[in-house]
C-alpha cells in the first residue's frame, strides 16, 4: 500500500512539473520579443507603381511584413514619411490611413500592407516621379520601405538587365531594343523616340552595338537619381534639336528648388566605333558629367567621332565635357559653371571647336581647377594630339587662370595645338606664336550678361567683340541664337552681339 501511494505521489509531482514547464514555455512563446536586434523583414524593399494611370489616377500595390522570430513582435508605429500630405495611403489589417500604432505579428507569421496612390497623370505640374517612404518603428529600430509612383504620363525606360562586376557590384540597365511605344524587342535597327511625352530613364539606358538612337527636336529626357545614357561601342546617338525647340537632358525632380541642383543624374557616356554621333541644339544640365566621350577599349585605330553644335552644358557636379583620346568637334556651344573643368581633353585625340564659350563661374562651393584642360599623355607615355584647334572661342571664368595645358614633349609625336582669335583668361605663358598666333585677347575685359543664370551673351565693352576671324565664322554663319555673323566682323564665343 505504501509503495502504491509513493507511485501516485511521484506521478502527481511529474504532472505538476510538466504543467509548470509547459506553462513557462507557452508564456515565453506568447511574450513579445523586445530584443533590440529583433526586426521585421519585408518581401521587397521598395514599391514601384509602374502602371500608366488612367481616369481616376490611382492604383494599388501590396507587400508582406514578416516576423522571422519564434516570439510575437510588435511594430510600435507605421507612418508615411510624407505625413498627411502624401499622395499615398496605406491599408493595414483592413484599416486605411497614413499612420498606425501597436501592430502585433505572431511568431513566424506575416501581415500584408496595401499601398494606394492618387495622382493626376495629365497634370504637367506634378513631378514625373512621386516618392515617399513607409517608416516602421520596431524595438527602437527604424526601418523603411521606399515608394515610387509615376506622376505624369511619360515613356518610362526601366532596367531589365544587370552587369555584374568582379567587385560584386551591379549596373542595372535597359536598352533601346525595347521600343518605348510598342515594347517590342528590336535589334540591328534605328529607334526614333517620339517627342509627344517626356522620357524617364531608370538605371542606365544603353544604345547597344547594333543600334542607333535618334532623339527628335523638343524631346524632354529625364534621368532618375544615378541614371545615365550609355552609347556603347559601335552604337550611335543622334540628337536632332532645333533652335527654340531644343532636346533637354536633366533630372526627374521638377520641384522649383531642384532646378539648379547639380548631380541629380550621372552622365551621357559615348564609346568608340561610330563616326556618326551628333548632338545638335541640346541643353544638358544638373548632372554629374555632361558628356563623357571615351576610348574605352584602347584600340586607337577604331573610329570615334562626336559632333556637338549649338549645345549648352552647365551645372555639372564634376565636368561638363570630358573627352579621352576621342575625336570631338563643333561650334556654337556653351560649356559653363561646373564644379571642376567645363571641358577636359585628355590623353590626346582630335579636337576642333569654333565659336564656343568655355566659362566657369561656379559659385556653389569651392573650385580648384581651371575651366579648360588639355593634355597629351597617360602617365609618362605621350599620346598623339593630332588636331587641337580652338578658333573664335572664349575661355573665361572667375579665377585668374582658366587655361591648363599639360603637354608632354618628346620626339615621338608632334605637338599640335592652336588657339586663334580667342579671348583667354590665363597666367600661362602664351608667347609661343605657333600655338597662340597673333589675334588672341589675353585677360581682356569680358562682361557676360549674367553668368549666375547661365546667360553668357556678350555685353558692350567686351574684348571678345569683333575678335573673331571670318574663316571660322564662315563655318557657323549664324550664332547659337540665329543671329548673323557674316555681315560684320565676327565676335568670339557662341553669341554675336546684336
Amino acid at each position: 500500500m505504501l509503495k502504491f501511494d509513493f507511485v501516485k505521489q511521484f506521478i502527481f509531482i511529474l504532472s505538476v512539473l510538466a504543467f509548470i514547464l509547459l506553462g513557462t514555455t507557452a508564456c515565453k512563446k506568447n511574450k513579445l520579443i523586445d530584443d533590440e536586434n529583433a526586426k521585421v523583414e519585408f518581401s521587397q524593399d521598395s514599391v514601384l507603381f509602374d502602371t500608366v494611370f488612367t481616369q481616376s489616377g490611382s492604383t494599388t500595390r501590396n507587400f508582406r511584413v514578416r516576423n522571422p522570430h519564434n516570439q510575437p513582435i510588435r511594430i510600435s508605429s507605421i507612418n508615411l514619411k510624407g505625413g498627411t500630405s502624401s499622395p499615398f495611403i496605406l491599408n493595414v489589417d483592413g484599416s486605411p490611413g497614413k499612420s498606425f500604432s501597436n501592430i502585433d505579428i505572431p511568431a513566424k507569421d506575416s501581415i500584408y500592407i496595401f499601398v494606394q496612390v492618387f495622382v493626376n497623370p495629365t497634370n504637367v505640374n506634378s513631378p514625373l516621379i512621386i516618392s515617399d517612404a513607409i517608416q516602421f518603428s520596431v524595438n527602437n529600430n527604424n526601418q523603411e520601405v521606399q515608394l515610387e509612383a509615376w506622376g505624369q504620363d511619360a515613356y518610362y525606360h526601366k532596367p531589365k538587365n544587370a552587369i555584374k562586376f568582379s567587385s560584386g557590384g551591379y549596373l542595372p540597365y535597359s536598352t533601346i531594343a525595347d521600343h518605348p511605344t510598342t515594347g517590342a524587342s528590336i535589334t540591328n535597327t534605328t529607334v526614333t523616340w517620339p517627342n509627344d511625352k517626356p522620357h524617364v530613364i531608370y538605371g542606365w539606358l544603353v544604345v547597344d552595338s547594333t543600334q542607333q538612337l535618334i532623339i527628335q527636336q523638343g524631346t524632354k529626357v529625364h534621368f532618375h537619381q544615378n541614371a545615365g545614357m550609355w552609347v556603347y561601342r559601335y552604337g550611335t546617338l543622334k540628337v536632332n534639336g532645333t533652335l527654340n525647340n531644343e532636346v533637354v537632358f536633366q533630372g526627374d525632380r521638377l520641384e522649383p528648388y531642384m532646378q539648379d541642383i547639380p548631380g541629380q543624374w550621372d552622365r551621357i557616356w559615348i564609346n568608340e566605333g561610330s563616326v556618326n554621333n551628333e548632338i545638335n541644339y541640346a541643353i544638358i544640365k544638373n548632372g554629374f558629367i555632361g558628356i563623357q566621350a571615351e576610348l574605352l577599349f584602347g584600340n586607337f585605330f577604331e573610329p570615334r567621332r562626336l559632333k556637338i553644335n549649338n549645345t549648352k552644358i552647365h551645372n555639372m557636379k564634376k565636368w561638363g565635357l570630358y573627352a579621352l583620346a576621342f575625336n570631338v568637334s563643333g561650334g556654337n556651344n556653351v560649356f559653363s559653371n561646373c564644379k571642376e573643368y567645363v571641358a577636359a581633353f585628355v590623353a590626346g585625340g582630335n579636337y576642333k571647336f569654333v565659336h564656343s564659350t568655355f566659362a566657369n563661374f561656379w559659385n556653389k562651393d569651392g573650385r580648384s581647377t581651371p575651366a579648360f584642360h588639355v593634355d597629351n599623355h597617360a602617365g609618362s607615355q605621350q599620346i598623339p594630339l593630332d588636331t587641337c584647334y580652338f578658333g573664335n572661342c572664349i575661355i573665361d571664368g572667375s579665377q585668374s587662370n582658366e587655361l591648363e595645358l599639360d603637354i608632354v614633349t618628346t620626339n615621338t609625336f608632334a605637338i599640335n595645338y592652336v588657339f586663334s582669335n580667342s579671348l583667354i583668361r590665363t597666367n600661362t605663358n602664351v608667347s609661343n606664336t605657333t600655338h597662340f598666333p597673333v589675334g588672341n585677347s589675353i585677360n581682356g575685359t569680358n562682361p557676360f550678361y549674367d553668368p549666375n543664370v547661365y546667360n553668357f551673351e556678350l555685353k558692350t565693352g567686351s574684348n571678345a567683340i569683333n575678335l573673331g576671324n571670318t574663316a571660322d565664322a564662315g563655318l557657323y554663319p549664324l550664332d547659337i541664337k540665329g543671329n548673323s555673323r557674316t555681315s560684320v566682323q565676327p565676335d568670339a564665343g557662341a553669341y554675336e552681339l546684336p
